[in-house]
């Protein structure tokens, strides 16, 4: 009797994964609307994952953000407008890569400029410090013969 409920339960899990996996079957109108979305749904960043681009997701606001990507591309906007209409409602934090300007630049270019400064003030301080004086040999032991002399004097 085993050897039905092995095959019988293979059958439904089977079943299963097909059953309900994800799967959008979405339809554009040329291959360049196609590559549009692509490009778009794996650049911008799930807000509840956080972790995962658009296309990864299974998140229920991934899946309104991927039908709203689909919408304004077939409605013929460019990759620039969905963006800027991303940004405008969910903020930078939405952009896997976030766009370099403003207050970003500094953030983004002070730890360099730190650094930099940091390894210049290291160097000054190294070659300004004040090197030991070396006696020449001959003098230490001229040094040394005297304070013999003195010694053996007393």
């Amino acid at each position: 009797m085993s050897f039905i409920k092995t095959p019988l339960i293979f059958c439904l899990l089977l079943w299963h994964c097909v059953v309900f996996s994800a799967i959008e079957s979405l339809s554009f109108e040329n291959e360049s609307q196609q590559k549009t979305y692509q490009t778009l749904v794996n650049e911008l960043r799930c807000l509840v994952c956080q972790n995962n681009n658009l296309a990864d997701s299974n998140a229920a606001l991934a899946k309104d953000l991927r039908h709203k990507v689909y919408n304004m591309v077939t409605e013929g906007k460019t990759r620039e407008d969905v963006i800027d209409y991303m940004i405008a409602r969910y903020g930078d934090f939405v952009l896997y890569k976030p766009r370099f300007k403003g207050f970003k630049m500094i953030l983004w270019i002070l730890p360099f400029i730190l650094l930099a400064l940091g390894f210049i003030l290291l160097i000054r301080f190294i070659r300004h410090q004040k090197k030991p004086t070396q006696v020449p040999i001959e003098l230490d032991h001229h040094r040394a013969q005297q304070l013999l002399s003195n010694n053996e004097a007393k």
